[in-house]
């Protein structure tokens, strides 16, 4: 069965006592359940907790959530500027005791309705900085070239350096482990002479950066802030013994992992054995391995984790973008062309924004709004992939920053209304053998024939990038004689399936169809 939701990212990897991925998760839709610029009022987990039921109801099965820790800039942090991860909203650090999301215990209690409610829910796992220490060091280091870091452009000297974490608000609950300056890697401030540079770490576990995949500016392990050390067995093992933490006390189901091209894969390899073990959990995981265009990078790291976790396609994404922003001058039969989804469809999350990508933000890749229910077609009514929503497209959002060019942008993003029926024909319809129909283009389709033991599923989908078009496409001689119609209402006429079982689809310009048995 194409539609089945083959999410297995154990490849042998563990053994037969550990739990296996279920295979049987059909057409799961993800939400990611917040966006950069979301309001710093401590509401998150409430309205979480109220919306849990409707949005199982509406179609959506997993939450990804934003990172439920302290970050360095208290409750108007992200999070991903960590600063404790033991703190979940419930300690007086950094100016508040809550989160910008909410405390602790609504935190606890969102989770519960939502799993309650049948939701799973993924949680963003932080682990390659923290920030905002609590004292500094004097620290040995070399200063580095920022484009090429393998190059050292000092002889080691010493900086005072803020490395050092020792929690006071928390006063060792939960750990009494303190980060010191043997822990990290790297640091980019010098404190003594209010410097800004990347400085390497001189310290007892390396002279130079950690061994990673990603070969950007020579070595891309030092991203921001304090780079954590995995080469520090003590590090590692707080980072194992706080992860049992984390999952006993909240009690999730997966793990959505933050900057994993900046951080050995060794150490996840080891990790994500370590957390299957003890929890006797499956803990999906997909990892931020973003390259956009950089497809062969994707599939290294997916070797060198042995298949453990899925990866966002980058490269979809990146291909949504130049398609929505060149218009009818973009190829669309190629838009799957050097993508994850294609290569290895069963660790693939597809998406068409995120919170980096958003506009204003640090990775902006942008989807033109005429464009995202084209995208959104491509990766909620195909059988290949795990889809994951991006917030403001099912609720909006409006919001004020600085861009790049030092000004400040008035942003409004609109939600996609064609998100809801999308996700209904989903779950109701993207079942059977697909055929594609990628040979023109301007327009593309294909075609799910549905499956006996689900009366009416079956779906044939024709979208354009230019004018409006049509398309034969076959359905199956089960059909013939049926009646078919838009259900995503750009097109009026209906179409009849031959004796043969074919049929012409048509597209309005711009825009999608999704057909279905009336």
């Amino acid at each position: 069965m194409v539609l089945k939701r083959a999410m297995a990212f154990f490849l042998g990897v563990l053994t037969d006592e550990l739990p296996k991925q279920n295979l049987n998760m059909e057409n799961f839709t993800m939400l990611q359940y917040f966006q950069w610029y979301y309001p710093a009022d401590g509401s998150l987990w409430n309205k979480m907790k109220t919306e849990a039921v409707e949005l199982k109801a509406f179609g959506i099965d997993t939450l990804w959530l934003p990172p439920a820790h302290k970050g360095m800039e208290g409750k108007t942090s992200a999070g991903y500027d960590v600063y404790d991860h033991y703190d979940l909203g419930e300690f007086d650090q950094k100016g508040s005791v809550e989160t910008k999301y909410g405390t602790r215990e609504e935190l606890l209690e969102a989770v519960k309705t939502a799993q309650r409610a049948g939701l799973q829910v993924y949680m963003d796992i932080v682990l390659n900085h923290l920030g905002g220490a609590d004292e500094t060091e004097n620290v040995q280091v070399r200063k580095v070239n920022p484009k090429n870091r393998l190059e050292f452009t000092s002889d080691t000297y010493e900086i005072e350096a803020y490395t050092k974490f020792t929690f006071p608000g928390r006063a060792g609950k939960y750990s009494a482990f303190q980060w010191d300056w043997q822990c990290f890697t790297g640091i980019d401030f010098d404190q003594a002479k209010n410097e800004s540079a990347i400085f390497s770490i001189q310290n007892q576990f390396g002279e130079g950066w950690q061994d990673i995949l990603d070969e950007e500016n020579g070595n891309y392990d030092y991203l921001m802030l304090a780079d954590i050390d995995f080469r520090n067995p003590s590090v590692t093992q707080e980072l194992k013994q706080w992860g049992e933490w984390f999952h006993q006390t909240v009690n999730f189901d997966g793990f959505r992992l933050d900057a994993i091209k900046h951080m050995p894969a060794s150490f996840f390899n080891d990790w994500l054995d370590h957390m299957r073990a003890v929890t006797q959990k499956e803990l999906f995981t997909v990892g931020e391995y973003w390259s956009p265009g950089k497809l062969d990078d994707m599939l290294a790291y997916i070797e060198a984790t042995g298949g453990r976790m899925s990866l966002f396609d980058a490269c979809l994404q990146g291909n949504f973008s130049q398609a929505s922003k060149q218009g009818s001058e973009y190829d669309i039969s190629k838009i799957f062309e050097d993508t994850l989804v294609q290569s290895r469809p069963e660790l693939a999350v597809t998406l068409v924004e995120n919170h980096d990508t958003q506009p204003l933000q640090s990775l902006e890749q942008t989807v033109e709004y005429w464009f995202r229910p084209l995208a959104y077609a491509m990766i909620l009514l195909r059988g290949t992939g795990y889809p994951c929503i991006f917030y403001p497209d099912l609720y909006g959002a409006s919001y004020c920053d600085e861009g790049k060019d030092g000004e400040k942008h008035e942003i409004t993003l609109e939600a996609v209304p064609q998100i809801q029926t999308m996700l209904g024909l989903r779950k109701n319809n993207l079942y059977g053998q697909q055929r594609n129909y990628l040979d023109h283009p301007n327009c593309i389709g294909w075609t799910l024939d549905g499956e006996d033991e689900r009366p009416g599923s079956g779906i044939a989908v024709i979208l354009s990038n230019s004018e409006e078009g049509y398309k034969d496409m076959e359905m199956g001689e089960k059909f013939a004689g049926k009646v078919f119609v838009d259900r995503l209402g750009s097109v009026e006429a209906e179409v009849t399936i031959n004796t043969a079982g074919w049929g012409r689809f048509y597209c309005s310009g711009g825009a999608v169809s999704a057909y279905t048995a009336n």
